[in-house]
């Protein structure tokens, strides 16, 4: 057997143990009564732990939810916390059942890692963050700056690309967890610090004096964040894919956790749908025809995750903006279910 040829039949083999192995993630979940939720190590309005250990953020809402739409109780979750570097091999052996830790969707990590994003539950932009005093008010003036990151991110290189293509020298400082990162950049240790911009003003939060730190008018990226699953397993794909849709179809069509009760009386067939009035939608994809009746009960709609974790109210007080429904003038869009 040549040496070029045995890599292949490796990566075949491997593939087919993996594809068999995560072929019934459904039926294994509930078989041990909970969903295994790969988050972040702590990151307000997104996925972060109060002192007893509770988890709450709109990445946490989202497993919440499929917690809901599988065995109609949002408790029957474990959260297991991972840096960025940590996130995808979890995922990938199985550690967990789904990584729901805004992470980025990109080419590279949907084809090449065995992985699939399920859809973007926030679409985000990567962001600068600098102390007050240190006199800049545009990232075009960051020349010859230190700059703080996590490893295994997209953030390294979108750093890269923006200064090499504004002629500007830098220095990165990079650290695994986020939490190092943060200390890091409160010590003085670089002059900048940089990840997505919600990110920014959810780490903010944690410094000394967050007052005493703007974050940059220039967003140099796209990033779109989701949750992800194992490729190979479509079933398991489709329950993930479709709890998102549901939150986000269940704003558009104004059924709310307030609601959801005496909307199962009404006219409106899409809605109908959406609540297992009419279908059998759930069933075809290993549910209860009224899986999404019970995410929306349990947990909300997009717009009640949303506002509850990181809205205006909150405080990372981030407006909808480009995250409004696309009716709203946002690109927030679910595709029907019909």
């Amino acid at each position: 057997m040549s040496k070029h040829f045995l890599p292949l039949v490796l990566g075949a083999a491997l593939g087919v143990a993996a594809t068999s192995a995560s072929a019934t993630t459904l039926d294994d979940v509930k078989a041990k009564g909970f969903i295994q939720c790969g988050v972040s190590q702590g990151l307000p309005g997104f996925s972060n732990p109060d002192a007893q250990g509770n988890w709450t953020g709109i990445d946490v809402d989202f497993c919440r939810a499929m917690a809901a739409a599988i065995f109609d109780d949002t408790t029957a979750v474990k959260f297991t916390p991972l840096s960025a570097k940590e996130r995808f091999t979890a995922l990938q052996s199985g550690e967990i059942d789904v990584l729901s830790r805004n992470t980025t969707w990109t080419m590279t990590r949907d084809t090449s890692l065995g992985l699939n994003f399920a859809g973007v539950n926030y679409y985000d932009g990567q962001g600068f963050m600098v102390r007050k005093d240190l006199g800049v008010t545009s990232a075009l003036e960051l020349s010859g700056a230190s700059v703080c990151t996590n490893t295994g991110t997209t953030t390294e290189l979108n750093v890269a690309d923006y200064f090499r293509a504004n002629n500007m020298p830098y220095e990165i400082v990079a650290f695994e967890k986020a939490d190092e990162v943060v200390a890091a950049y409160d010590a003085g240790r670089c002059d900048v610090y940089t990840t997505d911009a919600s990110g920014l003003y959810a780490q903010r939060l944690k410094l000394t004096n967050p007052g005493d730190h703007i974050v940059l008018p220039e967003i140099i990226s796209k990033e779109p964040l989701g949750p992800v699953v194992r490729q190979g397993d479509d079933q398991w794909f489709n329950v993930a894919r479709w709890t998102l849709n549901a939150m986000i179809n269940a704003e558009e069509l104004g059924v709310s956790s307030e609601n959801v009760d005496s909307m199962m009386s009404t006219d409106n067939p899409g809605i109908k749908r959406l609540l297992g009035v009419e279908g059998s939608f759930g069933e075809n994809i290993g549910l209860t025809n009224d899986w999404a009746a019970r995410i929306i009960k349990h947990v909300g709609n997009y717009a009640e995750s949303f506002n509850a974790n990181v809205g205006p109210d909150t405080p990372l007080g981030i407006s909808r903006g480009v995250n409004a429904l696309w009716s709203d003038g946002g690109v927030l869009y679910a595709a029907p279910i019909r």
